[in-house]
């Protein structure tokens, strides 16, 4: 891998063993892959709770559709937020229920303000927000390598 940092970390044997047992169960192909994983998710644990970070996730909603106002009470939310919604997928779950997924990008803190506005509408059965990670400045999102 180029441009790869190499460090060591000293740990006590017992965590170690955990530590290894931990990567057999969650199918880590290295160490070093599993401690890149939890390093980019403790960084964006850390934006998430820091104002003013830009991050990107996403909200899945599962709804009853019939609930006459609350389908325009959504496409009337998405348009006055268009600005944190990237992309929405609307699947129909069954006759009564439809499921929405909005990909969001913008502040940590409205991303999570939107998502309670949302997650409160009346008919709305379950809501959930997921944060995918942040946001560099120039709009694209960190990939792991």
């Amino acid at each position: 891998m180029a441009g790869v940092q190499r460090f060591s970390v000293s740990v006590e044997p017992e965590l170690l063993r955990e530590f290894d047992r931990y990567c057999h169960r969650h199918h880590f192909a290295t160490r070093s892959e599993a401690i890149r994983q939890a390093i980019r998710e403790l960084l964006t644990r850390e934006a998430w709770e820091t104002t003013g970070k830009t991050v990107v996730g996403t909200l899945t909603l599962v709804y009853d559709h019939h609930r006459g106002p609350l389908r325009d009470r959504l496409l009337e939310f998405q348009h006055q937020h268009a600005d944190l919604i990237v992309s929405v997928l609307h699947v129909h779950l069954s006759h009564d229920l439809c499921l929405e997924v909005l990909v969001l990008r913008g502040e940590a803190g409205r991303l999570q303000r939107v998502a309670s506005e949302l997650r409160g509408m009346k008919g709305v059965h379950k809501g959930e927000l997921v944060l995918a990670g942040v946001a560099d400045d120039s709009g694209h999102h960190h990939q792991s390598e």
